[in-house]
């Protein structure tokens, strides 16, 4: 099983500066959290095994913002030294990869309001900061799966 670190080096690693696509540690979160989601939905199986939590600002995998909060709101730097691409399955590729093309265009703010509307984050965040089940997101990403094939 991949870690959440694995995962956000795989999107960092997917910027393009020169296309000024700069990766914010709240951006991440949400692409993480997306990716978590969307595998669950497809595989039903969890990506990585690091809780994701509902924050005020949406959904959070703590061990990631904590290593990546000394950014702040500011661009977090690819890394350079991590092998993000050829660690996974290609099944696992083509998650990343959909949630990377669809999700990865939005800004952090959007993202953030995006998860704001989504069901686990609303049920999680309502009990107070407690974690988003695996259950709440598979069923939620499922209903998202359906809804984007029909579209």
């Amino acid at each position: 099983m991949s870690t959440c670190f694995d995962i956000a080096n795989y999107f960092l690693k997917r910027q393009d500066l020169d296309a000024g696509d700069l990766m914010s540690n709240m951006k991440l979160q949400k692409l993480v959290y997306y990716a978590q989601g969307f595998n669950l939905a497809i595989t039903d199986s969890p990506l990585f095994a690091e809780p994701i939590e509902a924050w005020e600002h949406g959904p959070v995998c703590v061990p990631l913002y904590h290593e990546y909060k000394k950014f702040e709101a500011g661009p977090i730097p690819i890394p350079y030294d991590a092998d993000a691409l050829s660690i996974f399955s290609r099944e696992t590729h083509e998650i990343l990869d959909m949630v990377h093309t669809y999700y990865g265009q939005f800004s952090a703010w959007k993202l953030r309001n995006l998860t704001h509307e989504e069901e686990p984050w609303i049920r999680a965040f309502t009990k107070g900061r407690s974690e988003i089940s695996h259950k709440d997101m598979r069923q939620y990403f499922k209903t998202q799966l359906i809804d984007n094939a029909e579209n």
